[in-house]
C-alpha cells in the first residue's frame, strides 16, 4: 500500500513539474513575441544606400556644432611635410626635398618604421588634454586612432608590432583618452579611421588586381573597425582614405547596417560620408565633401567643416611659421558661417611625438573657449535663419534658437562709426536688442529699407567677433 502511494506522488509531480514547464515554456514564447512585435517597429537598415541614408542623424550632433580634430601618430615624430609624410618620401618626383630632409638627419638605411620607436608620448597626460578640449568649448573630438600609415594608437589584434603598444608609447593611446574625455567631461568621444594603408602588402596586392579581390578588407579592415568600435563605443566614426576603391569593396553598407543595427553605439553613433569613391558629399551620416569643405551657404543635408589651425598640414610641422597658422578672429570667423551655413565645425591640432598639444594651439582653443562662454548661445543648440548673410553688409552671419524665439546676428567687422545697419530684418516697435556679454538692451531704429542698431562703443576692444539677440515681437 505505501509502495502504491509512492508511485501516485510522483506521479503527481512529475505531472506537477511538466505542467509548470509547460507554463513557464508558454510564458517565454509570449514574452520572446512580445519583444518580437517590440523590436519589429523599429527600423531595420539593410545595406543599400537608400536605406541607410533613411536613419536620423543622432540630434546631439547637430546641436553640438563645434568640435576638435586631433591628428597624432608616427608622422609626429619626423613633424616635416605633412602626416603624409611617408608617402611623400617614397613617391616624390618633382622635389627631393623629403629626400633631403632624410639624407641630412638620418643613415641611410632608416626607415620610416624606425620613427616608430621616437613616437614616446612620454608627456601625454590625457586628463590634461581633457580640460584642455572641455575650455575650448568644444562638444566632441575625433582622434586618429589610425592614419595611411596603418600604425594603430590601441593595441589592435590586426596590427601586431605596428601599434602604440607594441612599439613606441607602450600605451593604449585611445584607450586613455576616451577614458579622460568620459570621466572628466562631457565630450563625446569620436574617432578617426583610416580605410586604406599605403604599403601594407595585403592592400598593395588587391589594388594591383585593380580590387577584384579583397583580402585586404576581409582579413584587416572589417575586423579592425569591429574591434575598435566594440573596444571604446566612439560616437562618431570618421572613415577617410577610401577614395582608391569602390564602397563594394570596402564592405562599407554591410559594415554600416552592422553599425546602425547592431552595434554596441547603434542609437548614438554618428558618421561622415568618405565610404568609397563618388560616395563622399552623396551617402552617409553628415557630408564632409572635401578637406576644409565651407561652402558659404546653406546645404540641405547635414555637412562638416573638418579645417586646420595650421594652414598647411594637419599633422604637427617643427618648421611652421606663425603666418600658417590661423587667427583667432579667422578660426572664430569659420566658426560662425560654418554654422550660419547649417554645418559643424572640426577643428583640428597636431600634438608633438611627446604628447604635446603646442602652446599656439592651447592659445587658439582656449581663446575659442572664452568667445564661446559669452557668445555660445548663438552657436549651439541653434538652426540656420531664413537668410544667412546679411544683404547689407557681408559681415553679419544669422543663426536661430530651435525655439524661434531668440534670433542672433553675428559681426564679424566692427562698424567705424558703431552704427550697424542690417538689410534682412524687419523689428516691430516691441523688440529688444541686446549685444552678448553687454549688460542692457541697446537702441536701434527701423526705417523701410533698413535695421539701424547703435552699438555701444565700449564694447568693440579686442574681440573676433561679436553677437546681437534680437528678441522679435509679434
Amino acid at each position: 500500500m505505501m509502495m502504491l502511494f509512492v508511485h501516485i506522488l510522483c506521479a503527481v509531480l512529475i505531472l506537477y513539474v511538466s505542467v509548470e514547464a509547460y507554463i513557464n515554456v508558454i510564458t517565454n514564447m509570449d514574452k520572446r513575441d512580445d519583444n518580437s512585435v517590440l523590436s519589429s517597429t523599429k527600423p531595420k537598415y539593410v545595406p543599400t544606400w537608400s536605406s541607410l541614408d533613411s536613419r536620423p542623424l543622432p540630434s546631439w550632433y547637430d546641436d553640438a556644432k563645434f568640435g576638435i580634430f586631433i591628428h597624432w601618430g608616427v608622422f609626429s615624430v619626423p613633424s616635416f611635410g605633412s602626416e603624409w609624410f611617408w608617402n611623400h618620401w617614397k613617391e616624390e618626383t618633382k622635389t627631393t626635398k623629403f629626400h633631403d630632409f632624410m639624407k641630412q638627419r638620418y643613415p641611410p638605411n632608416f626607415t620610416y618604421q624606425d620613427f616608430a620607436r621616437d613616437f614616446t608620448a612620454e608627456f601625454f597626460n590625457a586628463s590634461d588634454w581633457a580640460e584642455l578640449f572641455n575650455a575650448s568649448g568644444a562638444k566632441y573630438i575625433v582622434l586618429t586612432s589610425k592614419h595611411h600609415e596603418g600604425y594603430t594608437m590601441w593595441p589592435s589584434t590586426y596590427s601586431f608590432s605596428w601599434n602604440s603598444m607594441d612599439v613606441g608609447p607602450q600605451k593604449d593611446l585611445v584607450g586613455e583618452l576616451a577614458e579622460a574625455i568620459r570621466n572628466k567631461t562631457d565630450i563625446r568621444f569620436g574617432l578617426y579611421h583610416s580605410l586604406f594603408e599605403w604599403y601594407n602588402r595585403l592592400y598593395v596586392a588587391d589594388k594591383k588586381n585593380n580590387f577584384t579581390t579583397d583580402r585586404y578588407v576581409i582579413n584587416k579592415v572589417m575586423p579592425e573597425l569591429h574591434e575598435l568600435i566594440e573596444t571604446y563605443k566612439p560616437d562618431i566614426v570618421w572613415s577617410d582614405g577610401d577614395g582608391e576603391a569602390s564602397d563594394t569593396y570596402w564592405k562599407s553598407k554591410e559594415f554600416l547596417a552592422w553599425l546602425y543595427n547592431d552595434s554596441p553605439v547603434k542609437d548614438t553613433v554618428v558618421v561622415n560620408d568618405r565610404w568609397g569613391n563618388n560616395i563622399s558629399c552623396h551617402h552617409g551620416g553628415f557630408f564632409t565633401c572635401a578637406d576644409r569643405f565651407n561652402p558659404g551657404m546653406l546645404l540641405p543635408h547635414k555637412w562638416e567643416n573638418c579645417m586646420t589651425i595650421d594652414k598647411k598640414s594637419w599633422g604637427y610641422r617643427r618648421n611652421a611659421v606663425l603666418a600658417e597658422y590661423y587667427t583667432l578672429a579667422g578660426l572664430v570667423k569659420e566658426l560662425i558661417i560654418t554654422v550660419s551655413c547649417g554645418g559643424n565645425l572640426l577643428m583640428n591640432v597636431g600634438p608633438t611625438k611627446d604628447g604635446i598639444i603646442i602652446p599656439i594651439y592651447e592659445e587658439r582653443l582656449r581663446g575659442m573657449g572664452t568667445w564661446l562662454a559669452v557668445n555660445g548661445e548663438a552657436i549651439y543648440n541653434t538652426k540656420p535663419w531664413i537668410v544667412q548673410n546679411d544683404t547689407l553688409t557681408g559681415s553679419v552671419w544669422y543663426t536661430i534658437n530651435k525655439n524661434e524665439k531668440q534670433l542672433y546676428a553675428s559681426i564679424l567687422e566692427w562698424p567705424d562709426d558703431n552704427i550697424l545697419s542690417l538689410g534682412s530684418l524687419k523689428l516691430s516697435t516691441n523688440s529688444q536688442v541686446y549685444l552678448l556679454g553687454y549688460s542692457s538692451a541697446i537702441p536701434w531704429k527701423q526705417s523701410n529699407d533698413k535695421l539701424e542698431i547703435n552699438l555701444p562703443s565700449n564694447a568693440h576692444r579686442g574681440q573676433p567677433a561679436w553677437v546681437l539677440k534680437i528678441e522679435k515681437k509679434n
